[in-house]
């Protein structure tokens, strides 16, 4: 057999291995870049949900803070208002009773101790004409005229509180989904390493699409949650 021959039939088995082999690369390298854009976009969403996590966490223990301090401003102007309630409650009874003995100088005095929120209400009340009328109030705190600055800014700063401390509860909440989104990209990158493993192609593309699949569905969950 002459050297050519030999050639032509070494030709021959090559060619079909020759044939294969550049298909087999261009998807092998489609596939490679394809998982290096997966794990880029991962690792960017991964920092993202991150970021937006630790964000909530501070707007979360701002809140929270701010509820308190709410509370607290709360309790004092309560106390103010109560102690100026007990001051009108005591000046009131002092003033019936001067009322009562006909004694004009202290009941001048003790009108000119009337807090102007309260000769407000007095005025109203003594109009109902309390001393003859049996459905007039009985005191002129029940007057819808009284109006009590601190048991009013109390019970404002309460609401405030509440609200602060619902606000800080959804951002602890949303802090927490943005922490199983990071855990949801986690698999993805579990996936595509495990499937970069496999030398079977079926096998890598497969684990490669649901890898996709689950990326897909986190950004997509993650799209619909507020931004810190």
């Amino acid at each position: 057999m002459s050297d050519q021959t030999n050639i032509e039939i070494a030709h021959k088995l090559v060619e079909p291995h020759a044939e294969r082999r550049p298909a087999q690369s261009h998807a092998t390298d489609v596939l490679e870049i394809a998982e290096a854009v997966v794990l880029a976009l991962v690792a960017v969403a991964t920092a993202w949900t991150g970021y937006c996590s630790a964000k909530w966490d501070g707007r979360q223990a701002f809140l929270y803070l701010t509820s308190v301090q709410l509370r607290v401003d709360a309790a004092v102007a309560g106390d103010e208002g109560r102690q100026m309630l007990l001051f009108d409650a005591l000046t009131l009874n002092a003033w019936l009773d001067a009322r009562a003995r006909q004694d004009e100088k202290l009941v001048d005095l003790y009108e000119r101790r009337f807090t102007p929120e309260f000769r407000v209400a007095v005025d109203a009340w003594l109009k109902t004409d309390p001393l003859n009328n049996p459905q007039a109030p009985v005191r002129p705190f029940a007057m819808p005229q009284y109006h009590n600055a601190g048991l009013a800014r109390s019970d404002q700063l309460n609401k405030e509180a509440t609200a602060a401390f619902a606000a800080g509860t959804h951002a602890r909440e949303t802090s927490d989904k943005y922490v199983r989104i990071t855990v949801l990209l986690a698999t993805v990158l579990f996936l595509t390493a495990i499937a970069q493993r496999f030398k079977i192609r079926k096998v890598r593309v497969g684990l490669f699409f649901v890898a996709v699949a689950v990326m897909v569905y986190a950004l997509a969950i993650v799209a619909t949650y507020p931004r810190p």
